[in-house]
């Protein structure tokens, strides 16, 4: 088999930044006594890109975490949280039983108010947003980190699922920390780091079944950067699909029921996931401008397009067609507009950033009140 750096795939490796990478981000940083003062500076701003987002993210999922009464797709949740364990197992599908037996447990600590229930998902959120500006700037910069996990966290889509007793909040921390686990996989896949990344995976499939699609832009980026690790990375993937076929053994799908794709489905897709169409036109444009394909934004770009692919060929097939199951991809979106609106200069990604944030208040608006929104807003 060919190695990888013989094929026409994205290569590991430095190349010439006036060719594929006119940014000039590959190339290796010039040390000098003025960087190595900044460097030592940086490391007191190290838990920024962690911490501001998440604040963002958890100040607007909190604003409508009161809101009375359990919304229709919670009411499985609610059920689960409020019966008798055995009920627990069998309420609803096998794929959501993982997370019925997690809010069954977490109602027995915390109660079963709506506020109580609520919770896990914000907190999910919460933990995903602020691990999402670590892993962008442990990719890119500790700008672009901060970047990215605020535009996750204004977007009308999250903080819609902070807000809800859904296993969806769950599902993206998963896929979040698998993607975390995949990078020393990527860079050295030695037996501990392989199982730590099983882990990730089996939490996922257990988190939401479909979620699983997420393995297929894995797969890529191993294929493309460490061809000689995919036995390895395909060993430690597979327990975890396994689990999850044992589990779906009960009945239930790998993928929720959706439709067959057709124009008038397809252009209705951004706004299903993004919340407002204008902001998933927004953030696909911004995708573009994070190209050419290096390393760093090859994993992202995989995460957010492959998965996608896969289920779009599926239904096909099977109407199986959800952009919201594909709400796991999200931080991939925001990491790749975080690059873009990077390379503009600081003042000009703030002002990208606030522009993005205002075109999804009124999305914002729509799910919390207004007055709490605003008060999430000024803190």
């Amino acid at each position: 088999m060919m190695d990888a750096d013989t094929m026409v795939l994205p290569r590991l490796g430095p190349t010439e930044a006036g060719v594929e990478d006119p940014w000039g981000e590959d190339r290796p940083p010039r040390r000098s006594r003025a960087a190595a003062r900044a460097a030592a500076g940086a490391g007191r701003w190290r838990a920024v890109p962690w911490l501001l987002p998440a604040l963002l993210a958890g100040g607007l999922g909190g604003a409508g975490l009161a809101t009375p009464g359990p919304r229709t797709e919670e009411l499985a949740a609610w059920r689960a949280a409020t019966s008798p364990w055995r009920a627990a197992l069998t309420a609803g599908d096998a794929a959501s039983m993982p997370y019925h037996l997690l809010m069954r447990g977490w109602a027995e600590l915390f109660g079963t108010s709506d506020v109580a229930l609520r919770l896990p998902s914000l907190l999910a959120v919460t933990v995903a947003v602020a691990l999402v500006g670590g892993l962008a700037a442990r990719l890119f910069a500790p700008g672009t980190g901060v970047l990215a996990g605020a535009l996750l966290a204004v977007l009308p889509t999250t903080t819609r699922y902070a807000q809800e007793a859904r296993p969806d909040a769950v599902a993206l921390l998963a896929a979040v920390l698998a993607t975390w686990l995949l990078l020393p996989v990527l860079d050295r896949p030695t037996a501990r780091r392989l199982v730590a990344y099983a882990a990730g995976v089996a939490l996922l499939g257990l988190c939401q079944p479909g979620a699983l699609l997420l393995l297929a832009g894995h797969g890529w980026v191993v294929l493309a950067f460490r061809r000689r690790a995919a036995g390895r990375w395909f060993a430690a993937a597979a327990p975890g699909v396994l689990l999850v076929i044992v589990l779906l053994s009960r009945g239930g799908g790998f993928l929720p029921p959706g439709v067959r794709p057709d124009p008038a489905v397809l252009a209705a897709a951004p706004r299903e996931l993004f919340g407002v169409t204008a902001l998933g036109v927004v953030l696909a444009g911004l995708a573009l401008f994070s190209l050419p394909l290096r390393y760093a934004a090859a994993i992202c770009t995989a995460w957010a397009l492959v998965p996608a692919l896969v289920m779009l060929l599926v239904a096909w097939a099977v109407p199986v067609w959800s952009p919201a199951a594909l709400f796991f991809t999200l931080p991939a979106w925001a990491v790749l507009g975080a690059v873009a609106l990077s390379r503009l200069g600081a003042r000009w990604a703030v002002a990208g950033l606030a522009a993005i944030a205002l075109t999804g208040v009124p999305a914002q608006a729509a799910g919390a009140p207004a007055i709490r929104l605003i008060q999430a807003l000024c803190g």
